[in-house]
Parts: structure tokens; C-alpha cells; sequence
């Protein structure tokens, strides 16, 4: 009687799964399966079609406003100019990367070359890591390779004609009320005067009286210029031979050449094939493009320079460079600061705002704004 009761309890507890039990499993099996190879099929293209084809960018300041404001979320063609192959082994959508692999890469053709004024993202050059995985930064291509470029008195001309006039381009000015008049921070706000750092948009830090610095476009200047409370109005500009210790340390060797940003004496913005003269006067101006970005060993003696091991002075240019500026001149560090823009450091063109936050609040009138 007790070997009985095993058996009946031992066939109450391992009963057999049925038929429609054991296809109810491998149904659930075949679901999992195919939503996670739906899944990673989806990752992979959507990794392929943000290196290939393009990328959703953020932007973080406002060295581009008022075209571009902080709180604008673009769309990055990578197809215009031209998309590069991996540079790195990365995880996708992150700069995470494997340390030491690089990867031989190349631009694959675009629809067109780099235009003069475009609007480029770019992985800023002085930053000493691997070209994916420097810092993107976005600016207006001013000149492009081959152009000679000047900037006097805050103003940039290219191939000695003054640069064409963008409505959103801003400059610091000066203005000076008459006597007994204050400015006001709401009418500057009225006429859509930018700001000058935080949110104000003037500054009363002038030695002079009634005087301001003020951040204006130039028909917003304009404007201002006529109101009858308004005595002068002017550019704030550092004279040409002052030199600031500041702008003269900023990053990367270009602005050793320079005294200041508001003055660059005419260059040759540097194309492939162009052969350089190296002085001791203009070395400062090449030094990043020969030793880091086109990775040379370089020595100089004197007047002279050797160049991996050549005692020579004439440099072949290996390829084609940008110069690039915000169009919020006086809030920008741009080209005029840290050099030249190489070609293998653009990733694409600005092409569209597809959703911009003030803040927490949407911004209406941006979605979907074409970017010129």
C-alpha cells in the first residue's frame, strides 16, 4: 500500500506537459527572439544612419545666437560635405570609445564642398584626443581654403571685400547717453538686443558716465543709434596694438601671432597643396597645422627649420582648412582664438532646428526653422 502511494504521489507531482503547453513556449521563445533581433537590427541602423547620413545635435551656448539659441536642438546633414568613416572603435551614441584603436578613415563623396558661410559642425582641432572624440562645436565658415582673410577694426574681409552681412551677427558697442539718461534694460530687450554673459543685456562698467556696453546686431545699432536720448554709439574694440595676455594664451598657438581678436593682419587661409614659407614671424600661425594636425616633427634653429629631420623652410599643406567664427562676435571663441578648421575634423552641415527649449518652455516659432 505505501509503494502505491509513492507512485501516486510521485505521478501527481511530475505530470508531463501536454502539447498545447509545450508550443505555448515556444511561441513565447520565437516572440522574445524576434523582438530583440528587431531590436538590435534597429540600434545598428540607427547607429549607421547617425554616422552615415546624420545627427541630432544640442546647442550648449551662445556663441552663434541670434541665428542659433541656446536650447536649439539641430539636425546635422553629414551627407553634404561628405560622411567620414569610424575613426575609433565606440559604443554607439556615446564618445566611449576603446583607447588606442584607431581606425584608418575617409570621407566618403557629398553632394558639394564646404561653402563659404555655411554653417559647419566640427570636432573643435586643439584638444589632444582622438578626432571623434574632441568636442563638437558649431560656427560659421567665414573663408574657406584658398581665401585670404583680414579682420580689422572687428570687421572680417575675404579676399579683401567685407564679409556679406548676416541679420543675426552681433558686436559689443559702446553707448553713451546724454546727460541725466539712463538705459533702459526693457527697451534694449524690445529691440531684441542680446545679452551681454547671465541675462542682462547691457553692462554699466564704463569710467565714463551715461556710458554702456551693449550686444547689438548692426540694424538693431542702427536703430538705437537714432534714438534722440542717445548721444553716440559705437564699437567696443581693443586698439590694434594692444596685446591681451589672455587672448594671447588661449588654447592651441594660433593667437601667439596676434595681439588681439579685433585685428588679424591678412593670411592665406591654408589649402591642400599650398607650399608655406616659415618665418619666426608667421611659425605661430602654422605651428598646430604642421605638428599636430598633420603630425610632423619640427625644430627651429634660428631662422631656419627643420622638418623631420629636412633643414628646410618651405612647407606643403597636406589639406584643405577652415575658418570659423560665431556669429556672437564678442561671446565666441572661435578661428581668430585657436586657428584654422582641418578638413578631417568637419563632420557636417547645420541644416534644420527641429525643436528649441527656452529653459522649460518650448520655443514655438523654432520648430522646424531652416538654417541658413
Amino acid at each position: 500500500m505505501a509503494k502505491n502511494t509513492s507512485n501516486n504521489s510521485k505521478s501527481f507531482f511530475w505530470k508531463p506537459k501536454n502539447k498545447n503547453a509545450e508550443q505555448e513556449e515556444q511561441q513565447a521563445k520565437s516572440w522574445l527572439r524576434e523582438w530583440i533581433d528587431a531590436l538590435v537590427f534597429a540600434f545598428i541602423a540607427a547607429a549607421i544612419l547617425r554616422s552615415l547620413i546624420f545627427g541630432s545635435y544640442k546647442i550648449p551656448t551662445g556663441s552663434m545666437e541670434q541665428d542659433l539659441l541656446i536650447g536649439d536642438f539641430l539636425i546635422v546633414s553629414n551627407l553634404t560635405y561628405g560622411a567620414r568613416t569610424p575613426m575609433a572603435v565606440c559604443i554607439p551614441f556615446t564618445q566611449m570609445c576603446l583607447p588606442g584603436i584607431k581606425i584608418p578613415s575617409t570621407r566618403l563623396p557629398g553632394f558639394r564642398d564646404i561653402k563659404r558661410n555655411d554653417i559647419i559642425v566640427f570636432n573643435v582641432p586643439w584638444e589632444v584626443k582622438p578626432i571623434s572624440q574632441k568636442t563638437n562645436y558649431i560656427k560659421r565658415a567665414v573663408a574657406v581654403a584658398g581665401d585670404t582673410l583680414e579682420i580689422k577694426n572687428k570687421l572680417v574681409y575675404v579676399n579683401r571685400a567685407l564679409e556679406p552681412s548676416h541679420e543675426g551677427v552681433q558686436r559689443f558697442h559702446i553707448v553713451k547717453m546724454k546727460d541725466r539718461v539712463r538705459l533702459s534694460d526693457a527697451k534694449m530687450e524690445s529691440v531684441g538686443a542680446g545679452t551681454i554673459g547671465g541675462n542682462g543685456r547691457y553692462v554699466n562698467s564704463q569710467p565714463e558716465p551715461n556710458t554702456y556696453l551693449i550686444n547689438l546686431t548692426e540694424d538693431v545699432a542702427n536703430l538705437v543709434r537714432s534714438w534722440p536720448e542717445v548721444d553716440t554709439l559705437y564699437y567696443f574694440m581693443f586698439p590694434e596694438n594692444q596685446r591681451l595676455q589672455q587672448y594671447a594664451t588661449s588654447d592651441g598657438n594660433f593667437s601667439r601671432a596676434f595681439n588681439n581678436h579685433d585685428h588679424l593682419s591678412e593670411i592665406v587661409v591654408p589649402y591642400e597643396g599650398q607650399e608655406i614659407e616659415l618665418t619666426p614671424e608667421n611659425w605661430f600661425i602654422y605651428k598646430d597645422l604642421i605638428e599636430r594636425y598633420e603630425r610632423n616633427d619640427v625644430n627651429q634653429d634660428g631662422n631656419r627649420f627643420i622638418i623631420n629631420g629636412e633643414r628646410t623652410n618651405i612647407y606643403t599643406v597636406k589639406q584643405n582648412y577652415y575658418f570659423a567664427m560665431g556669429d556672437n562676435r564678442d561671446s565666441s571663441e572661435d578661428s581668430r582664438f585657436w586657428g584654422f578648421v582641418p578638413e578631417d575634423h568637419i563632420i557636417g552641415k547645420a541644416f534644420i532646428v527641429w525643436f528649441s527649449l527656452d529653459g522649460m518652455m518650448p520655443r514655438f516659432s523654432r520648430i522646424l526653422h531652416i538654417i541658413d
